[in-house]
């Protein structure tokens, strides 16, 4: 199994760039033989993601909550989705199927479920690498807090670096390939 979790918006955001570099991501995954695990939502960068890994002929396991499958129309084009009862449990089962994972820009929800990879990374509790795509420096100020964290003493270097930060997709899933 070779999946990556993808984790990021279900909002376009305003600009173009988001967009084409989630799409970008997408059919770098295929290229590189890399099955996507993600919300499962057929709106924003997500659904965007899935499109592009779904055009080149690739995988794409969605797992949204019942909840969010009302709210959020579910992609019903996925090659698998699974349905969770909570929020909670569709992060478990992301990282339970995936063997990387690789963040966008989004907003509290693709935050919080980075730093949940990133804090069962730190226990050893999940062992697989979690890139940041700072797609046109979207995510400076976070990568600026998380080394004032680290400067101040507050999280450990060691720690700091588990986060593998790129603004260019393919370094990204290239040095996450190097991991898995």
């Amino acid at each position: 199994m070779k999946n990556v979790a993808v984790f990021c918006a279900s909002s376009r955001g305003v600009e173009e760039v988001y967009r084409s570099e989630a799409g970008k991501l997408g059919e770098k995954l295929v290229s590189e033989g890399l099955g996507l695990v993600y919300g499962g939502a057929s709106r924003g960068l997500m659904n965007i993601v899935a499109d592009a890994v779904l055009r080149k002929g690739g995988k794409v396991t969605g797992v949204i909550t019942r909840l969010l499958a009302d709210k959020e129309i579910t992609k019903n084009e996925c090659t698998e989705i699974i349905y969770t009862p909570t929020m909670h449990e569709r992060k478990v089962k992301m990282l339970e199927l995936a063997d990387a994972v690789a963040v966008l820009p989004g907003g509290f929800g693709t935050l919080d479920e980075m730093f949940e990879a990133l804090t069962l990374s730190q226990l050893k509790l999940f062992n697989a690498p979690v890139g940041l795509l700072n797609t046109a420096g979207y995510y400076d100020l976070l990568i600026g807090m998380l080394d004032n964290m680290a400067e101040k003493g507050f999280l450990q270097k060691r720690n700091r670096k588990k986060l593998i930060v790129s603004s260019s997709v393919d370094e990204l899933i290239e040095t996450i390939i190097k991991y898995i």
